[in-house]
């Protein structure tokens, strides 16, 4: 079979073996996914899949094996990489999500053996995904010969409200897209076989599969962007083992392997911060904390700006980075004024120009930590009323407060917002509708704030928690990186139409306590991807004494593909456009 953005086309087909084996002959699609599906039993419920190979079109180089398996372990992998671009029909989608989600089918399953794929394996920290990976497995494996297990899997992995799955690669595929769907039955299931081991001794919390992706000097990582061509770009805080200034950016393809010459320096890079934007250009704008500058990086991972950074603005301390529909540069200057104790500015570089340095003041601002930019061209900021070390440590003072200022295009103050869920709020993101949902570390609540400025609800979180960072996903489905809790936190957004039945704008979709795994530590940043995976940064491993996160962790298939980088709402790739993302 192969998937391409113009739909699912048949290649071949055979009939194995008395050992299994089988031989496709196939003419070689140019861009497409290839993949192979074998079907047995009765009414055909026993499905299996494997990703044969993918063509160019996305951030990882075309890849394909001659000799391949076909099992259950192969099925999970293929089904939750591709979550995305699956459905009754087959596999289909547009670039270049489509062919990096088909790469990340071979990281978690060797398609030529068959066996758990190399990241999954040679990193303990994704022991839990390589046991979760395997428990699905043998879930899949009951169907060969099981009839009645077979129809309890079905049955279990369907959604309320939801059609019954027709065969395994379908109730995977609904466990992917619901992964809190019964833990306990499942997994109590899955213990009738045990074939594929490691497997899981206890119910999960749900069927999250989170891969960590470490590098050198990723370490610490503050926040994340995505290229066009699905590229993660990360700042990182300290140098590894350290809290010393980390002078590095870091770039990792699709698969989490580093690209573009990582880590890159120069550029007066000194401790990335909590900002990462990407322009038109596709050059990569970073703040740097301890440089009190602005770093800027080509599309090939070149340093552009100069070896101190660049300082016009006067910045003190910069955290959050955006970039308008006419190529503007705004910098929240978290720190600044300089000599002015909790005042702050925020920083505009017109059309990326930093010669020609914008500094907008107003009273509203304090302590400016992110901007985001909605679709009238407006800038979004959060004040949180205190430095960033302040935040991390979890120093609260009484009454903190904050707000969320809103700037014109023309680069003039309109309005302030305020409220008692406000509590040193830190990121926010803004959905397709103009929506701005913001995280309140404080107060554990994500405020959900009109473009008119009015607050439209407030959804509170465990108490834990501590949110940090907020990512609006295709669909509006919110995603809440956890600095306290280590959890990654999902709610149903404005399109009620994605949740599930019942669920409206604050309903969570994820455990209580968010989505946990042990390949996640505290966080700073969740950002969503052209193929559906939900990335966040592990900024802390400890709180006491501080020690810098390891690594980005990967949730596989898990959100609705968004186009990259920002647009800058966000905005669902499409097959039936004349290109997939508004250029």
């Amino acid at each position: 079979m192969a998937g391409s953005r113009s739909g699912v086309k048949k290649l071949g087909q055979a009939t194995t073996d008395a050992h299994g084996s089988f031989r496709i002959t196939y003419p070689k699609p140019a861009d497409a996914v290839v993949y192979v599906e074998a079907v047995s039993g009765q009414a055909h419920r026993f499905r299996l899949r494997t990703v044969v190979g993918f063509g160019t079109g996305g951030g990882v180089s075309e890849r394909s094996v001659s000799k391949v398996t076909v099992n259950e372990l192969t099925t999970v992998a293929a089904t939750y990489a591709l979550a995305q671009f699956s459905d009754e029909r087959g596999i289909s989608g547009p670039a270049p999500g489509l062919q990096n989600a088909a790469a990340t089918s071979f990281s978690l399953a060797d398609p030529a053996t068959g066996k758990a794929g190399g990241p999954l394996t040679g990193d303990s920290a994704n022991s839990q995904t390589l046991a979760t990976q395997s428990t699905l497995a043998n879930l899949v494996s009951l169907c060969v010969t099981d009839n009645a297990r077979c129809g309890q899997l079905l049955r279990l992995a369907t959604p309320s409200g939801g059609s019954r799955p027709a065969d395994t690669v379908q109730a995977i595929l609904s466990l992917a897209h619901n992964p809190t769907q019964s833990p306990r039955g499942l997994q109590a299931l899955a213990r009738a076989a045990n074939v594929f081991t490691p497997s899981l001794s206890t119910a999960p919390q749900s069927w999250i599969l989170a891969v960590r992706h470490t590098a050198d000097q990723l370490y610490a990582p503050g926040r994340i962007a995505f290229d066009a061509r699905g590229n993660v770009w990360a700042t990182n805080n300290w140098k590894p083992g350290t809290r010393d200034p980390n002078s590095y950016v870091t770039v990792q393809d699709p698969t989490g392997r580093p690209v573009l010459g990582s880590p890159v320096s120069g550029g007066g890079m000194k401790a990335g911060a909590w900002g990462l934007a990407i322009d038109h250009d596709g050059s990569v704008w970073a703040p740097s904390y301890g440089g009190n500058a602005m770093s800027k990086y080509s599309a090939s991972g070149k340093p552009l700006s100069p070896s101190a950074g660049w300082k016009n603005g006067d910045f003190v301390k910069p955290q959050g980075v955006a970039v308008d529909q006419r190529g503007n540069v705004w910098i929240a200057n978290s720190h600044g004024l300089k000599g002015k104790p909790g005042a702050g500015s925020v920083v505009v570089y017109p059309h990326g120009d930093p010669s020609k340095a914008i500094t907008i003041t107003d009273k509203s601002l304090n302590h400016p930590f992110a901007v985001q930019i909605d679709g009238q061209g407006r800038a979004w900021v959060t004040n949180s009323h205190l430095s960033f070390e302040e935040i991390r440590q979890s120093r609260r003072p009484r009454n903190v407060g904050g707000s969320v200022t809103v700037i014109g295009s023309d680069f003039k103050p309109i309005s302030s917002t305020t409220g008692s869920s406000l509590q040193a709020p830190v990121g926010l993101a803004l959905d397709s509708k103009g929506n701005a949902w913001v995280a309140n570390f404080f107060s554990s609540a994500i405020t959900e704030i009109r473009p008119n400025g009015t607050v439209a609800g407030v959804h509170h979180l465990a108490k834990k928690v501590f949110p940090w960072s907020v990512a609006i996903d295709g669909q509006d489905r919110v995603w809440i990186a956890g600095f306290g809790d280590s959890s990654v936190s999902l709610l149903c957004g404005v399109n009620s139409a994605a949740c599930p039945p019942g669920a409206s704008a604050g309903t969570a979709l994820s455990p209580e306590r968010g989505f946990q795994n042990k390949a996640i530590q505290h966080l700073t940043a969740v950002q969503i991807d052209s193929s559906g995976n939900a990335w966040v940064a592990n900024n802390w491993s400890r709180l006491v004494p501080p020690t810098g996160g390891v690594g980005l962790v990967e949730l596989i298939g898990a959100a609705i593909p968004v186009c990259t980088p920002l647009t800058p709402l966000p905005v669902r790739p499409s097959s039936s456009a004349p290109t997939a993302c508004p250029k």
